[in-house]
């Protein structure tokens, strides 16, 4: 892992570039005007730009560079404080006070949302498999600025692990959290999901543990376990989950009452 910084950096920057490569245990070089293109060919490993107002994170076979970005939480925010009900909410029945844990942060869309919902008296976690991923995830939701102080404080609560969503279920005692939330990546990819393309080149693929780990959730679940998948998912079904079907979207939502 190489940590540098944006072309002309501050002391700030300098200084945040030498604390990310020590918390990965990386190398920190300066940027000498250098492009990033070059600083892979000549390095050959991940690298994490930090710039005034964000990481970024490129690899050399990747198109474009991974960072945190709010995505649909924004707009689906600005709804919730309208008085909008937020599909994934209702579809969890979380209210204030209840606690979250997102088994399949990714960008922490839902998570923000669902943050929200629980308001200061809830809990939400989000857990991120890959280690990399969850810390710029972890800064982004630290740092970044909405412009709407509502979201902000739903993003500064949330509380993100990097670990397997399976591994990290078998530790949680039973009948411990309220809902129990898995979004794994779609079995057929939604042309429209734009705003989760970057993620999408470092998501988890693979299903041989999801029946263990919604097993799991089941145990630990004190209200529900809710999935999201595609409307022809046939995970629904094979999972044994509730089908909430939205007929003007291609995603759905199921649940499983504890």
């Amino acid at each position: 892992m190489i940590i540098t910084t944006a072309g002309r950096p501050s002391s700030q920057q300098l200084s945040l570039g030498n604390e990310v490569a020590t918390h990965f245990g990386g190398r920190f070089v300066e940027r000498k005007k250098r492009s990033i293109e070059k600083m892979l060919v000549t390095y050959k490993q991940p690298l994490i730009v930090v710039s005034k107002n964000r990481f970024e994170l490129y690899e050399k076979d990747h198109q474009a560079p991974f960072f945190f970005h709010p995505n649909s939480s924004a707009f689906r925010v600005k709804r919730m404080i309208k008085g909008e009900v937020d599909p994934l909410i209702d579809a969890a029945s979380l209210v204030e006070g209840d606690s979250f844990l997102d088994c399949t942060l990714g960008m922490g869309s839902d998570a923000i949302v669902a943050s929200l919902a629980v308001g200061l008296s809830g809990q939400v976690i989000g857990i991120e498999h890959n280690k990399i991923i969850a810390y710029l995830i972890k800064q982004g939701l630290e740092t970044w600025d909405s412009e709407n102080q509502t979201m902000n404080d739903a993003m500064r609560k949330i509380e993100v692990y990097a670990s397997n969503h399976l591994e990290y279920l078998t530790l949680c005692e039973s009948k411990s959290i309220d809902v129990i939330y898995f979004d794994p990546m779609f079995e057929e990819q939604i042309n429209e999901a734009n705003g989760i393309e970057e993620l999408r080149q470092y998501a988890n693929y693979s299903d041989d543990s999801i029946a263990q780990a919604v097993n799991e959730a089941k145990r630990v679940a004190r209200k529900r376990v809710v999935f999201k998948d595609h409307f022809r998912s046939t995970r629904f079904e094979q999972l044994g989950f509730n089908v909430i079907k939205r007929h003007s979207s291609k995603q759905h939502y199921g649940f499983i009452q504890s």
